[in-house]
Order: C-alpha cells, then sequence, then structure tokens
C-alpha cells in the first residue's frame, strides 16, 4: 500500500478577461451550444438513442445547418447530452431519485433533459488551445476563433494547469463573468506509514476539532448564514423576476463561501498531520441526517451545511501531500470515555461538555469526539496490518 505514487484527478478554474466584444460572441456561443444540446436531448429521447455514435449519426446536419456548428463542436454537444443521460441513468439505478413510484423519478423519466442557456460548454484541444507563457487561450466562437482571450488565476492553479493538464475544458459564465474548468492529473507523493493518528471531528457550532485540541469555530460562518436567511426571507416575499435572481445569486455565494471555509480547514488539517508523520482519522458520517436530531434552531444549519464536502476536502488534500486517511465508526464518539470506555448518554450533560460519569473524567465535548475518532483509528488500523492467519 505505501510506496506507491497516487495520481489525483482536480479541477482547476480560472478567470477569462474577455473585452466586450469577446463576451458578446462567448455569450452567443454558449446560447447556440445548449440550444444544440436541448435540440439532441429531444431527439435521443424520443427516439431512444443515447450512444454517442448514434445520436451522432441523427442529428449531425441539424447541428450543422439548423444551429451552424461545426463538426467538432458538434460532437462536444453530443457527448454533453450522452454524458448527461448517462448521469440521470446511474442516478436512477442508485436510488437517487426515489423508487419507481417517486414523484421525481417519474418526472425525470419522462421528459428530456432540459440545458440552461447558460449552462457549461466541453471544450477539446481542437477548438481551444492555451497559450500559457501570455495567460491566453485561442477559443472557437460562433463568430470565429479568437485568439489571445487573457486570464487570470491563482499562480498555484496556473502552474497546476501548465503542467498537468488532461481532457476537455468547461466554459462557464456565473453570475456576468466568464471562467475555464480544465481537468488536471497531478502524480502525488507516496502514502507514508502513520506513526499515529489525527483523529477530527466534524459538527455544527465547531466546523472541526481535532484530538490535538485544535478547534475550528463556525460561529463567525454562522452569522453569516444567519444574515443570509434573513436576506433570502426579505426577497422571497418580494416574489419578482428579479428576486428570484438575486435569490439564486445569493445561494450561489453562499455556496462558495461554505466551500472557501472548508478548504482552509482542510488545508490547516492536513498540514499539521503531514508536518508530524500522522495519518488522518475522520468519522464516517453516512447517514448522520437520519441519526441525528439537533436542536430546533440548529436544524436549518445541520441540513445546509456541506459536512461530506470537508471530508472530501480532506481527503483529497491529503492524498495530494501523501498522507493515510481511515475513516471508522461514527457511533458514540461524543458519549463514550477515551480514559474509561464508560459510553453513556448522559456523559454529555450539554451540548459543549463532557463528563464522565463513571470515572470524572471531563473537557470538550468534541475534543473527546476527536480522541475517540483517533483511538479507533489505531483499533482499526491494528486489525488492518494484522498478519493473515495460515
Amino acid at each position: 500500500m505505501f510506496g506507491r505514487v497516487i495520481v489525483v484527478k482536480l479541477v482547476v478554474q480560472v478567470r477569462l478577461l474577455p473585452t466586450a466584444e469577446q463576451a458578446a460572441a462567448l455569450a452567443a456561443t454558449l446560447d447556440a451550444c445548449n440550444a444544440a444540446a436541448n435540440h439532441v436531448s429531444q431527439v435521443s429521447f424520443e427516439r431512444k438513442v443515447f450512444s454517442r455514435n448514434g445520436l451522432q449519426n441523427v442529428t449531425d446536419g441539424d447541428l450543422r445547418e439548423r444551429f451552424g456548428l461545426g463538426a467538432q463542436p458538434a460532437v462536444r454537444v453530443v457527448k454533453k447530452v450522452v454524458d448527461a443521460y448517462t448521469t440521470l441513468r446511474a442516478s436512477i439505478r442508485a436510488g437517487k431519485l426515489g423508487g419507481t413510484t417517486s414523484r421525481r423519478r417519474a418526472k425525470a423519466e419522462s421528459t428530456p433533459i432540459e440545458f440552461r442557456a447558460d449552462a457549461a460548454q466541453p471544450f477539446d484541444d481542437r477548438i481551444l488551445s492555451w497559450q500559457h507563457d501570455i495567460q491566453a487561450v485561442s477559443i472557437w466562437t460562433m463568430a470565429g476563433r479568437m485568439k489571445s482571450v487573457r486570464f487570470v488565476g491563482h499562480p498555484n492553479h496556473l502552474k497546476t494547469l501548465a503542467q498537468s493538464r488532461l481532457g476537455e475544458t468547461d466554459l462557464i459564465r456565473r453570475d456576468g463573468m466568464w471562467f475555464l474548468l480544465a481537468t488536471c492529473e497531478v502524480p502525488e507523493q507516496a502514502e507514508f506509514e502513520p506513526v499515529d493518528w489525527l483523529g477530527v471531528d466534524r459538527g455544527i457550532v465547531n466546523l472541526a476539532t481535532t484530538s490535538d485540541g485544535a478547534n475550528f469555530q463556525g460561529r463567525r460562518l454562522g452569522r453569516y448564514r444567519r444574515w443570509q436567511a434573513r436576506k433570502r426571507s426579505q426577497l422571497q416575499a418580494k416574489r419578482t423576476a428579479s428576486a428570484k435572481r438575486l435569490l439564486g445569486k445569493r445561494a450561489r455565494r453562499e455556496a462558495r463561501h461554505a466551500t472557501h471555509v472548508n478548504h482552509r480547514i482542510g488545508k490547516e488539517i492536513v498540514a499539521v498531520a503531514q508536518r508530524t508523520g500522522r495519518g488522518i482519522a475522520l468519522e464516517d458520517l453516512g447517514g448522520i441526517r437520519e441519526r441525528v436530531r439537533p436542536r430546533r434552531d440548529q436544524r436549518a444549519m445541520h441540513s445546509s451545511w456541506p459536512f461530506h464536502q470537508l471530508g472530501k476536502h480532506i481527503v483529497y488534500k491529503a492524498r495530494r501531500a501523501g498522507v493515510p486517511v481511515i475513516t471508522v465508526d461514527a457511533h458514540y464518539t461524543s458519549q463514550r470515555c477515551p480514559r474509561c470506555g464508560h459510553t453513556a448518554r448522559n456523559n454529555r450533560s450539554s451540548r459543549d461538555w463532557f463528563l464522565c460519569r463513571r470515572c470524572g473524567l471531563a473537557g470538550p465535548a468534541d475534543h473527546v469526539a476527536g480522541v475517540n475518532v483517533r483511538d479507533r483509528a489505531r483499533s482499526a488500523w491494528v486489525f488492518v496490518n494484522m498478519p493473515a492467519s495460515a
């Protein structure tokens, strides 16, 4: 297991800085490609043709004559539609849209997939090329090939983009700004053998607490989200088209803020683990929304905070740093005494404080949970590395 080289796929985002003329051409291109994608989706749904070659054969003429797409843009549009139906079928098989009697599933199966006018459009190297020396791209548009469209990004992202880009690049328009999202495949460090484990407990008030006692509080984030909730209620009361657009814009802004916070927390936790030669132990929070009953004032936060995203950020950053990650059972981590093992609900007399009723061990509840996560990782690692019996 250890010593092998890991390859991680990352999505690097850069912002385009088009002129007014270039922005108009990009907008016309995105609108035309998504209109074409809706046509292809309708044909695919009606004729039950979901293969790339089959769909290309029956729609190629329309894409050229009716929508004015060249050969390669047409191929990208067809592939986008095929991928969308593939994802839909996989979601249905996995039960993500409910059972056979689910209204959501029935709606998805009875209507063709529709693409928004500003949905992302994939480009390959034939219709988009990168000029990293001048930080510009040459991109196909409905108005012809546009050269020297400037872009900017974080220096580390630009370095990764220049060295490790692989495959397609998506063009998206978000809140009046233009972005390119490129997939990069990065070879990472080999995983090391951990000398110990750093337990991480994830929560609502304290977003993450480690077994070392480090605490990443969410109070500032909580205030931000409550402020956003008040603004949402004010906009929802207006019930106008402009209010609806602002609601969507605020939702995207709030999601980006939560992602930024999770990135920052994940980066700090991984840095500590790498510096101390330890692995990272996380709770398996699958089904947490069904298991946990938060207080009434915490329900909205509990249902909307992306716990899973924080875990994903920690995992992929750890992989990039060669830090091993293990998940352990999350049950009773905040009710079990790490010293004597006594487990009881009344060990946690309040949300913030732990007091063992048997041995008297006391401390912050989230810290105790992080220690229990660490101890479970130690036991699990011993079991995993136990030699096979003859």
